[in-house]
């Protein structure tokens, strides 16, 4: 369904319960906040490696509006695997503390079932699988904890090399891909209320196949299951651009602005402070959320 230039998908679950914190996605867009728990991060390149430092940035995004907290402690970018114990090390620690202080939506950025299994018993609602789910064994963490799941697509397990990705409609192909997973998580044994998917924005993707699912995101969210967009200075944005990482917070909010018109119910961003405000400006003029204050052209007199 479409409003004026919003796309409204039909969810088959639009109420998700994440322990004592409910997010309606029919009438809202939960805001994730990202906590990289490693020395090589993407986008920060460590800050948050420290223990402390991982919790203080978990509970300040938290006080700047985030709905969400995504906790990892692997990059997907190539290199040596993380054994699971090192990279349960770094997360669990983080889980537990930031749940102690907070009702937040907490995800486990993770694809291996011991760390999933540790990370949900710390306090974890939700495991972020940046494989799809391809793991049988991560399933049956997630079914037999009852937490959520979000779906994510890409070609290749995270530290893998792979040649340049080749799609002749990448839309349609992820699409296909995460319908067929939805389906194996269902099989076994993964509610349907417990499943979100992501089309995972260059992750074995170009920057032109990222821009497509970006202009294109209705396709995806029209699955019918709440779906997240991960676009927060990614390289996408940098070659479209020419934009260093720490450059690209306009390029990021217009991305996700575009792909919450398009049907996104969460953003995964890094700059909290401003993706808060510019999703509070989406809902209001959706009619999903009341503006603050009422001034401008209320009184006897008309203003510019």
């Amino acid at each position: 369904m479409r409003t004026g230039a919003q796309f409204i998908p039909q969810l088959l679950h639009a109420r998700h319960d994440f322990g004592s914190r409910v997010l309606d996605f029919d009438n809202q867009i939960a805001l994730m906040a990202i906590i990289n728990r490693t020395p090589d991060s993407f986008y920060d390149g460590g800050r948050t490696f420290a223990l402390e430092a991982a919790v203080d940035a978990s509970l300040q995004a938290v006080a700047d509006g985030a709905d969400w907290v995504d906790i990892g402690g692997a990059p997907f970018a190539p290199g040596p695997a993380i054994p699971a114990a090192e990279e349960a090390d770094r997360i669990v620690p983080v889980i537990q503390a930031v749940r102690e202080a907070s009702d937040v939506v907490i995800s486990a950025d993770t694809f291996l079932p011991e760390v999933a299994e540790q990370a949900i018993m710390a306090g974890a609602n939700v495991v972020n699988d940046t494989t799809g789910l391809r793991n049988r064994d991560l399933a049956a963490v997630i079914s037999q904890t009852g937490a959520h799941v979000v779906i994510t697509h890409s070609l290749a397990e995270p530290r893998t090399v792979l040649g340049r990705p080749n799609y002749t409609d990448v839309v349609t192909e992820v699409a296909d891909f995460l319908v067929r997973q939805v389906e194996l998580a269902v099989s076994l044994g993964i509610s349907e209320d417990r499943i979100l998917v992501d089309p995972g924005h260059d992750l074995n993707k170009n920057t032109m196949h990222s821009l497509e699912i970006t202009r294109r995101f209705s396709e995806i969210a029209g699955l019918g299951y709440p779906t997240l967009a991960a676009v927060s200075n990614k390289d996408f944005i940098g070659e479209t651009l020419d934009r260093p990482k720490k450059a690209r917070d306009e390029g990021s909010l217009a991305a996700a602005v575009m792909c919450a018109l398009g049907g996104a119910r969460i953003l995964r961003m890094h700059n909290v402070t401003a993706a808060r405000s510019t999703i509070n400006l989406i809902e209001a003029a959706m009619g999903w959320r009341e503006p603050v204050y009422l001034r401008h052209n209320m009184g006897e007199f008309n203003q510019p």
